[in-house]
């Protein structure tokens, strides 16, 4: 599932670490997720969003609807 996880953690200033404290995940979690290897489940999705203070689509988008926007998920 391609995600954005990795611009707004960057621009929040944050390091994985911090992320993943702030969720209670660890930071290879958080690492994965922004690599697209590992698709968060709904719990965490939703803690990341709210986080972030957004709807869980501005930060993720499955990998369905990336290839009818004209993205890949391997991009």
């Amino acid at each position: 599932m391609q995600n954005d996880l990795r611009t707004r953690r960057e621009r929040a200033d944050l390091s994985q670490g911090d992320l993943a404290a702030a969720v209670d995940v660890t930071r290879q979690t958080i690492n994965a997720i922004e690599r697209e290897r590992y698709d968060p489940s709904l719990e965490l999705a939703f803690e990341l969003a709210a986080y972030f203070d957004c709807p869980i689509e501005d930060i993720f988008e499955p990998g369905e609807l990336a290839a009818e926007n004209g993205t890949s998920p391997d991009d």
